[in-house]
């Protein structure tokens, strides 16, 4: 207890960083949700639900399995590739966690409130593996998802079971994309997370450039002159 103490308040700066960065994006989660809640074609993603389940019922309906195949294949590829990314990030992290004895000054010129220890840094890139952790496992849900949907696509009509019809397939080529959109969210946060090992301040800037950024991602066009903005 008295280590955790001390350690608490020596790094105080550095977890109110992380405090304040957690609590921006839970707060905009919260507000996104509402806001969907209120108005759901808000969101870019009820128009891309929609777009999905439209295009299984055509694919079903009019038996275009080389578009199917195509189209499924580049989505798991997608996300085979982003996988595989996480993996040499986390890779890359392990590497990283070796060197907290040997900070050099290029790292501590840069934190100009946080107090400096091989502890600490630990304590960062281990918040940065775990959000490495939770893309990769999102990536591979997906994954999953795309390779049972290629086989319920393309199963005839007239041997169709409850869980082959256009609107379960449909159900089921929405979740491999949230699982997606869980994977590059994790993604995102790691630019605050690595800022991060440069000091508190640099998480909570990085974090409100993220929200920003993700604000505009999340909120569905208007007109076609803000698909350019």
């Amino acid at each position: 207890m008295a280590a955790m103490t001390q350690f608490i308040r020596l790094h105080v700066y550095d977890l109110l960083g992380l405090v304040l960065s957690m609590g921006s994006v839970w707060l905009y989660q919260l507000y996104l949700g509402r806001r969907i809640r209120r108005d759901p074609s808000f969101s870019a993603l009820y128009g891309m639900n929609a777009a999905r389940a439209a295009w299984v019922e055509g694919v079903m309906r009019d038996g275009r399995d080389i578009l199917a195949i195509q189209t499924l294949r580049n989505s798991t590829m997608a996300s085979s590739f982003m996988a595989s990314t996480a993996i040499l990030l986390i890779i890359g992290v392990l590497t990283l966690s070796s060197q907290g004895d040997k900070l050099s000054g290029t790292w501590l010129a840069l934190n100009a409130l946080g107090h400096a220890s091989a502890e600490m840094w630990l304590f960062k890139l281990l918040f940065l593996l775990f959000d490495l952790l939770f893309a990769f496992f999102a990536f591979c849900l997906s994954i999953r998802h795309y390779h049972h949907i290629g086989y319920q696509i393309n199963v005839p009509r007239n041997l169709q079971l409850e869980c082959t019809t256009p609107l379960h397939v449909a159900a089921e080529l929405n979740r491999a994309a949230i699982y997606y959109r869980l994977g590059m969210r994790a993604f995102y946060f790691t630019v605050p997370l690595l800022l991060w090992l440069f000091g508190p301040l640099w998480i909570v800037g990085a974090t409100a450039l993220v929200l920003y950024f993700l604000y505009h991602l999340d909120r569905a066009p208007r007109n076609d002159a803000e698909l350019t903005q």
